[in-house]
């Protein structure tokens, strides 16, 4: 089951689709002219059209036959604050705006799919196609949610696909489990007793506590957490004193904890309160933790990771589906839709030369040749999953 020849034959189109999106990219919530786009190409195609959810979410419903059974397949359309150094033909026409992450061509190929599924109809259900608005860092997926998304359009199961710099073209990667990490954040204020830096001692010193906690919490991985639970605890910001002579009366440090289970994020978040207890009580200083959830694990059920297993292996070749590549510390809102819907969320091949830079680069750019394959995965997983009788 090669690449369909319809969407292949289509593939010069899916490209201008796409740097038209690259073109004009719109960060989280402002996707306006994005969702334009969308909601035009699935409307031409005579494709049920909703949109308001998550303010610029488009939301497709196609319907063939008679069966009462549905699917969701997920784009993001959302770009990045990133200045972009391309010298190409469709480089970003807006200053500080990127997309950095190939979410231009994610939308690019799901349209593709739309398209081919609307004009042909081989399946028996219902495809919804959501175009989801704010994936990076605020969580599109969660709002979309909240508002409704599946009390409006139920579906039993729901499916994602991200592009993967350093995976050859014509290749995917399937993982049945975690996939992707958590992002939580952390900020911690230490107050002491601000000084004289000659005369330190008249003072309790927030800088000393700080970097005594900062080399404390490297330990929660290595002391505190079974060897086998992959964990990640950075400090990325480390804050105080504006002057040399000053010990200030406050610093504050801020950071990012990665994991795959829930499980183990209340353990980190436990040994980082017990840790700051401890060195504030040591040092004679307050100190208090501020500790966010963000993002939860994107963990694919196994059922329906072998399904797109299944499917990818039909169009790309067994050997072309990648089962043992190692989970991304990186994080997915896609997370939240699979903690309501079993699911799964693939990787497919951005390459290893050009265009196969990493992601949240400036030099990033997606790479084309892959959309006819990404869309023809969509199809194909339609076709699979609501099969005509």
């Amino acid at each position: 089951m090669p690449v369909i020849a319809r969407i292949h034959e289509n593939q010069a189109r899916l490209a201008a689709l796409r740097h038209e999106i690259h073109a004009h990219p719109e960060l989280a919530f402002e996707e306006r002219r994005t969702g334009d786009l969308v909601a035009g190409v699935l409307a031409a195609a005579g494709i049920e059209v909703h949109r308001g959810l998550a303010r610029t979410g488009v939301v497709g419903v196609l319907r063939a036959g008679t069966g009462t059974r549905a699917i969701a397949l997920r784009a993001d359309m959302d770009a990045l604050p990133i200045v972009e150094q391309n010298a190409i033909p469709h480089r970003s026409r807006h200053e500080g705006r990127m997309h950095a992450c190939g979410h231009d061509g994610h939308t690019a190929m799901l349209l593709g799919a739309a398209e081919y599924l609307a004009a042909t109809r081989r399946f028996d259900g219902t495809v919804v196609f959501l175009f989801q608005p704010a994936e990076e860092t605020v969580g599109g997926a969660r709002v979309m949610i909240e508002e409704g998304l599946f009390a409006r359009f139920p579906v039993e199961a729901v499916f994602g696909m991200h592009n993967w710099p350093g995976l050859p073209a014509g290749q995917f990667a399937v993982h049945a489990g975690p996939v992707m990490a958590c992002a939580d954040q952390f900020d911690i204020s230490v107050r002491g007793h601000g000084a004289h830096a000659a005369m330190p001692h008249q003072g309790f010193d927030p800088l000393v506590a700080g970097a005594a906690l900062v080399q404390s919490l490297q330990t929660i991985a290595s002391r505190n957490l079974d060897p086998l639970d992959a964990a990640v605890v950075s400090v990325t910001r480390f804050h105080a004193g504006d002057a040399y002579n000053v010990i200030p009366h406050e610093a504050r440090i801020g950071g990012t904890v990665r994991a795959f289970r829930a499980e183990v994020q209340d353990a980190v978040e436990t040994a980082m309160e017990r840790l700051c207890a401890g060195i504030g009580a040591g040092h004679g200083v307050q100190v208090a933790l501020d500790y966010h959830r963000g993002y939860p694990p994107t963990v694919n059920t196994p059922a329906e990771a072998e399904i797109c297993r299944t499917v990818a292996a039909a169009l790309a070749g067994e050997e072309n589906v990648r089962s043992d590549l190692r989970p991304s510390m990186g994080a997915e809102d896609f997370a939240y839709m699979l903690k309501e819907r079993p699911g799964c969320y693939v990787w497919i091949g951005n390459g290893l030369g050009e265009g196969g830079c990493m992601l949240h680069n400036p030099h990033y750019d997606f790479n084309d040749a892959i959309l006819p394959l990404g869309a023809s995965y969509w199809a194909r997983l339609a076709e699979h999953l609501l099969p005509l009788a």
